[in-house]
């Protein structure tokens, strides 16, 4: 079966920019590949965090994963720090990475500017690591985001590079980004991409309240056009929510602007609104029931993590001896 990897960062408040770029997708992908999805805390650390929410953000990942209908039984939930064979394949991957290689990733250039003075070596390395995660289960097919794409195929790079100079060792994995909603926009800055770091309404958290859902997209950007039409260079504000109504939707665009034609931004607000408000309701559901029984959590991920430590330890075992280490 083709070997499928993936991973969200428990940071920040996952939003539906997160949910539809690279979750959604998986539960199709789990019914006919052997997937492993992973929860990257040692990405999360890169940046400034609470120390204190991050088992807790740990837990609202796997609750998302299990919500959007991840099946434990078909596929494998661990969380990264619990599988030390990443770090140990990340600092090997590091001594055959080009310096200038890292220095050309465009979100450690994105975010070296937020972060000003406060830029680590962890963050400039994080590629490496991603890529040390994606080779060391064999993957055939990466499922990320738009902002993701590149270090895909830096990790490509470097498994070619690894396989020349010590002989075939890492599958050369090939990375899937959608067409459609592989970048959500923000509410609020519909010329962004929708961030967990920023102000709380640009964006709509899994776990949000219909009370909240409702007040963000009524609130969200436009224009002073009324027309309900997809054209994100001229209309960002309003494209921006039809990609979104037709994720959630599973309806096409086209079919969308005909059932609101002639009715305005007013009426294809509240209509989104309830959308999202349904949509999410199993989302917020989900987690108050994890959250009165977190053993039940805290067991899935022990157990994934179990199943992904036999794996690694195999491909680690490949990788020393190739090395001669």
């Amino acid at each position: 079966m083709q070997k499928i990897f993936s991973g969200v960062q428990p940071s920040g408040n996952i939003h539906i920019g997160n949910y539809l770029a690279v979750i959604k997708q998986w539960v199709a992908l789990q019914e006919k590949s052997d997937c492993i999805f992973c929860i990257v805390d040692w990405h999360a650390i890169t940046v400034p965090y609470e120390v204190k929410a991050l088992q807790q953000k740990i837990k609202e990942v796997a609750s998302i994963y299990l919500a959007s209908g991840i099946n434990p039984e078909k596929s494998v939930i661990f969380v990264q720090s619990q599988v030390k064979e990443h770090s140990e394949l990340a600092w090997l991957l590091n001594t055959i990475t080009p310096f200038g290689d890292l220095q050309r990733m465009t979100q450690f250039k994105d975010k070296s500017k937020k972060l000003q003075g406060n830029v680590n070596a962890g963050l400039f390395n994080y590629p490496v690591l991603m890529a040390g995660d994606i080779l060391l289960y064999q993957t055939d097919l990466v499922p990320v985001g738009e902002d993701q794409k590149q270090h895909v195929e830096l990790a490509r790079t470097i498994a070619k590079k690894f396989n020349s100079k010590f002989g075939e060792t890492f599958k050369v994995p090939e990375v899937s980004v959608l067409k459609i909603g592989a970048k959500i926009m923000s509410l609020t800055e519909p010329l962004k991409k929708m961030s967990k770091s920023d102000p709380e309404p640009s964006r709509i958290g899994l776990f949000d309240t219909p009370e909240q859902i409702r007040k963000k997209i009524g609130s969200a950007t436009t224009d002073s056009d009324k027309e309900i039409k997809f054209n994100p260079k001229e209309k960002p504000g309003i494209s921006n929510l039809l990609t979104i109504y037709s994720l959630f939707a599973d309806k096409p665009i086209k079919d969308i602007e005909k059932e609101f034609q002639g009715k305005g931004y007013a009426s294809f607000k509240s209509a989104l609104a309830d959308l999202l408000i349904k949509k999410l309701e199993p989302f917020r559901n989900k987690k108050a029931e994890f959250d009165k029984n977190p053993e039940f959590i805290e067991k899935i991920l022990t157990d994934g993590a179990n199943r992904a430590r036999k794996i690694a330890q195999e491909t680690m075992q490949k990788v020393r001896t190739v090395m001669n280490l």
